[in-house]
């Protein structure tokens, strides 16, 4: 390395470390998801703890208030429907925010390591492919982010800043509708200030669940792509096995960093998994639930068309399955990384090499072929096989069941 390429480098990566993880934690330290370093101290963890208390409050502070008005006072089986979607939606980011924090000292040994692999970079084209990994992960982060968060934020504060009227006894009182309503024998938000307190409250709330799911989804796609980041430099320590010199000591050390390399990028995603399987399991059955209740919120309004909540729920129907399919995504992309290491391994001129370093190429097939699976608590592959089995039940159950009431609306006129 030339003496300009090692202080590119010295320069570079501080800054390239801190890039690639840094929506990740922006929509994290908000929360108070974004783990602790083992500098931290006292104080720090306390606040920390603090903040933890405060933000979970928060959140069941409108989740325990909805649950207790739809078990114990509304009687209304629409209603009661109508309110499960953002109700749903609650719980599982509760349930989330929850594997977050429990979490945190696995997602600080992800981030530690990448840090590391970042430090261990010392030739110019490994950062480059590094970097490339690290764009396309902070760019998936930066849309999530936008996606997710326009659909349920916006539909909860353009539904709360409408207003609807009420009678109680003899007054007739003008209230914002809420997303998620309040128990009235602990809050009655029919009244003023508290209607405008708890507005403020179910927004800020809003913004800690889908900072949740947000903070996740982030974090799963930028630990994949610095998975395919490592991997992809593996393979091009791959190719150079042949291309320099052959002697046993040398392809001998090579194959030994590689064989090293392998292993700690397994440890990597092994670790991912182990971070995520909750997570993915939660997140796919809630957005398979919430989906479900979009639909049907959906196909219900299809006789008196409101342009204004058709497009809010179509908003939001995406931006779940765009959801699914980020985690189906980035586990297939491993799976089939991971797989490819084999490949890779038996398509070099392996027959230019010494036979001992052929026999340890071997090896190296043999592990490749038991790949490491992203899964869903360990019940489902996350894979783009499952987000179209998953895709095509919806779509044929929308399908269906708008035919059937487009046929009824033509027989009834």
């Amino acid at each position: 390395m030339t003496y300009s390429e090692h202080v590119m480098t010295s320069i570079e990566l501080p800054y390239a470390s801190d890039y690639s993880l840094q929506l990740a934690r922006w929509f994290l330290t908000p929360i108070g998801a974004w783990p602790r370093m083992y500098t931290a101290t006292r104080v720090e963890r306390f606040s920390s703890h603090v903040h933890v208390l405060a933000c979970w409050s928060v959140i069941a502070m409108i989740t325990v208030s909805c649950v207790l008005y739809v078990s114990l006072e509304e009687k209304d089986i629409d209603i009661k429907l109508s309110v499960m979607g953002p109700l749903s939606h609650w719980i599982v980011s509760t349930i989330n925010y929850c594997l977050l924090v429990t979490r945190g000292d696995d997602i600080r040994e992800c981030v530690l390591h990448m840090e590391t692999d970042w430090r261990h970079v010392r030739k110019i084209e490994d950062r480059q492919v590094m970097m490339r990994q690290a764009r396309i992960g902070r760019f998936v982060a930066g849309f999530c982010a936008m996606f997710m968060q326009s659909g349920t934020f916006l539909f909860v504060i353009a539904k709360s800043l409408s207003t609807v009227t009420v009678i109680v006894g003899n007054e007739t009182l003008s209230v914002h509708p809420m997303s998620c309503p309040f128990y009235k024998k602990l809050i009655d938000t029919r009244f003023s200030p508290a209607n405008e307190i708890m507005m403020i409250v179910e927004w800020l709330s809003c913004f800690i669940v889908n900072s949740v799911t947000v903070g996740a989804c982030s974090l799963d796609a930028i630990f994949a792509m610095h998975a395919c980041g490592q991997l992809n430099m593996l393979f091009l320590s791959l190719n150079k096995l042949v291309d320099e010199d052959k002697r046993d000591e040398c392809v001998g050390q090579k194959l030994a960093i590689v064989v090293q390399h392998h292993l700690r990028v397994l440890s990597f995603i092994s670790r991912i998994e182990a971070v995520m399987r909750y997570i993915c399991l939660v997140e796919l059955l809630g957005c398979t639930m919430n989906m479900c209740l979009l639909a049907y919120y959906f196909i219900t309004t299809m006789d008196s068309f409101d342009a204004a909540k058709s497009t809010s729920y179509v908003m939001i129907y995406l931006s779940k399955a765009f959801n699914i399919f980020i985690y189906c995504y980035f586990g297939d992309m491993l799976t089939e990384q991971c797989k490819n290491v084999g490949e890779k391994a038996y398509m070099i001129n392996w027959y230019e090499l010494p036979h001992k370093t052929t026999l340890g190429l071997i090896l190296m097939i043999v592990r490749s072929s038991n790949v490491i699976k992203m899964t869903a608590g360990k019940l489902f592959h996350l894979s783009i096989a499952t987000f179209g089995d998953v895709s095509s039940i919806y779509v044929t159950f929308i399908t269906r069941t708008v035919n059937k009431n487009l046929i009824y609306i033509l027989f009834t006129l």
